[in-house]
């Protein structure tokens, strides 16, 4: 890597690999998650997964790059540790698995919202006026899933599995 761009670029492949992956165990997540609420949350977080991973494409795409060009090593550990904790683990109860879910879940929130505040720092830097209004919104998004997870585990899951 030779600039700030090519940094760039190479986040940019690195966040849609770990879209791809995040999509796939959200997906898991609320076919194990107990609660209704949880359910629908993590539902709509496959979708808003699914539409940050299109806009990526078309961002990526825009300078000539494959977006599968990186594998994103640090999501691929979440995720494992994801498919070890939330699903693959013996639990007690359902509200005990709902609240591991919410929490595995914000994991990969917060992984997102990191690459996605240093894609949005390095596209203002380099003057990419249009793509720091995509990356904003794709980061105000992951900021609003990790908040309805919160939301969800403090007024009903994290009570439930006390």
């Amino acid at each position: 890597m030779d600039n700030l761009k090519d940094v760039y670029l190479d986040q940019l492949q690195d966040l849609w690999s770990a879209n791809q992956q995040a999509r796939d165990i959200t997906r898991e997540l609320a076919g194990a998650a107990a609660s209704k609420q949880l359910r629908r949350a993590l539902e709509r977080g496959v979708e808003g997964i699914e539409d940050g991973s299109n806009q990526l494409k078309t961002l990526i795409k825009t300078h000539g790059k494959d977006p599968s060009g990186e594998h994103c090593k640090g999501m691929e550990g979440l995720v494992n540790e994801a498919r070890a904790h939330a699903l693959n683990e013996d639990f007690s109860s359902d509200e005990v698995r709902d609240a591991v879910i919410i929490t595995q879940y914000q994991r990969m929130a917060h992984y997102a919202i990191a690459g996605y505040g240093c894609a949005l720092s390095f596209a203002k830097q380099l003057g990419l006026t249009d793509e720091t209004k995509v990356l904003h919104d794709m980061l105000e998004a992951a900021y609003s899933g990790d908040k309805t997870m919160t939301e969800i585990a403090m007024q009903k899951v994290n009570e439930r599995a006390a």
